[in-house]
């Protein structure tokens, strides 16, 4: 089963950078396609970037493209989500999710299996 625990969140002014991470309990990490997702206060949860399972295949959501990047390690069984130019209306909670990929073929973040709880970013000055 996996199990997948975020980190990271926090307090941080708008224009300024966080990182969080997604840290997974088993060393398959590798063989799953990895999705960030947020969901802001009294609004539906929506998906922000997404990697195939060697990073190499990533996507964003409009509204971060450009300030945002995936990225993962899998030998630390980890995948982070690097936020840069932080604004008001990017505070929510994030949570990272995965679903296994089939070897060869990353179809993006669609059917996933496996969510983490979640940590709050809040950017406010």
């Amino acid at each position: 089963q996996l199990q997948l625990v975020e980190s990271g969140g926090g307090l941080v002014q708008p224009g300024g950078s966080r990182r969080l991470s997604c840290e997974a309990s088993v060393s398959t990490l590798e063989d799953y396609t990895v999705g960030w997702y947020r969901q802001a206060p009294g609004k539906a949860r929506e998906w922000v970037a997404c990697a195939s399972n060697s990073g190499e295949i990533v996507s964003y959501a409009d509204s971060v493209k450009g300030r945002f990047t995936v990225a993962r390690d899998n030998v630390k069984y980890t995948a982070y989500l690097y936020m840069n130019s932080l604004k008001s209306e990017d505070t929510g909670v994030y949570t990272c999710a995965a679903v296994y990929q089939i070897p060869g073929l990353h179809i993006g973040c669609v059917g996933m299996s496996y969510w983490g709880k979640g940590t709050l970013v809040t950017v406010s000055s």
